[in-house]
């Protein structure tokens, strides 16, 4: 059953990534404007964040299987008329849907593998729905481009609706419900108190968000700065790859023991920290083997971030909240990519310095983090 989550988990990113690279253009050929442009690419990440918390809420109501199956036929659904838009408000309001529809899916799957996965194995287990992600993100922008270029655009979204199709028909067959609750109330915010108020899923939720701040501002300084090296975006492109493969090797080899063997909390200070020395690395440092070197480290960083917080989750909830607690958790990370860019952006527009404002926002985080651990010993 877990090794159909992380199929599912590939499928579910893969939708994200194989848009990166077309959705702007996309936008543009249907006659949005720059503005409208961006919503349509935002939209998504705020969307997800209600998706996310709504979804939080029925996985723990319904069960994992009935939720993940209802994301899944929704998002085919809704990517099957992605091509018949036929203006940007049109995509606006597809996007919108979808971000819905996405914020279910990926909680879900994540509370099933929490309920499937033994305390002991949790860690190792994480890391292979890390891999699941990273496989997404280098493959899903290479096949969207590709395909974009040789075929359409149009035929990018009915190639993932159609893996969306036949990813909901494995789950309805062949995968068996993890958890089935006995309550049937109605959405009240009060049932998410208790886990927001909870220690670690703050603490996992800080990680999350600044996690992807740190995604972001990658996105829109590392091509900035391949241009002052007055180098090709093939080379942008070869560096963001540098950082998913690093992660891969670690997610996959003997190394992943680490995840069972060490505190969550310390890989993730650990991992944050590596990252905000990658971010100082790419602020000061101008060449490509520095570059190159930055993104190493900003890999290994990831690695050790991404299963820890999943695992941290994981631990600190039951299979009778713990939809809700992944819910908040993803709520945090879609917040994150929301505002990753638009900080870079803003950091860039007034100090010139995303990165180095991004590096002691990552510094800043572990103390934090470091803080909300010891308090509630």
């Amino acid at each position: 059953m877990t090794r159909i989550m992380y199929i599912i988990i590939i499928v579910g990113f893969l939708d994200t990534f194989i848009q990166l690279p077309i959705i702007t253009p996309y936008s543009l050929e249907l006659g949005a404007s720059y503005a409208l442009t961006g919503a349509i690419v935002a939209i998504y990440s705020f969307t997800n964040m209600i998706g996310n918390i709504l979804g939080g809420h029925w996985i723990d109501r319904f069960g994992r299987k009935k939720m993940l199956f209802t994301g899944m036929i929704s998002v085919c659904i809704i990517l099957f008329f992605y091509p018949f838009a036929q203006t940007g408000i049109q995509l606006f309001f597809a996007r919108f849907f979808h971000g819905l529809a996405g914020g279910i899916l990926i909680p879900a799957a994540f509370a099933y593998i929490g309920d499937q996965s033994g305390t002991r194995t949790r860690g190792k287990t994480m890391a292979f729905t890390g891999a699941s992600i990273g496989i997404a993100a280098i493959v899903g922008p290479a096949v969207g481009g590709i395909m974009a270029a040789r075929a359409s655009i149009e035929s990018v979204f009915l190639l993932v609706s159609g893996l969306f199709l036949v990813t909901s028909f494995i789950v309805l067959f062949f995968v068996k419900e993890s958890f089935i609750s006995t309550e049937r109330g109605k959405f009240n915010f009060k049932e998410f108190v208790p886990l927001i108020k909870h220690p670690l899923i703050i603490l996992s939720s800080l990680a999350a968000f600044a996690l992807m701040i740190s995604n972001g501002t990658l996105a829109f300084g590392l091509p900035l700065n391949v241009e002052e090296m007055n180098r090709t975006t093939e080379m942008t492109g070869m560096l963001l790859s540098t950082f998913g493969i690093i992660a891969l090797i670690v997610f996959l080899s003997p190394i992943n023991f680490i995840y069972d063997r060490f505190s969550a909390i310390k890989l993730i200070s650990i991992g944050l920290f590596l990252i905000g020395i990658a971010m100082f690395m790419l602020s000061f440092m101008t060449t490509f083997i520095s570059n190159f070197i930055a993104m190493i480290t900003y890999g290994l960083g990831f690695s050790f971030i991404f299963p820890s917080m999943n695992k941290i989750i994981a631990d600190a909830s039951t299979k009778v909240d713990r939809g809700k607690a992944y819910g908040i958790f993803y709520a945090f990370f879609s917040l994150g990519v929301v505002a990753g860019s638009s900080m870079a952006g803003g950091f860039a527009q007034i100090l010139g310095l995303p990165f180095l404002v991004c590096g002691v926002l990552m510094f800043l985080s572990v103390v934090i983090i470091l803080y909300i651990d010891r308090r509630k010993v």
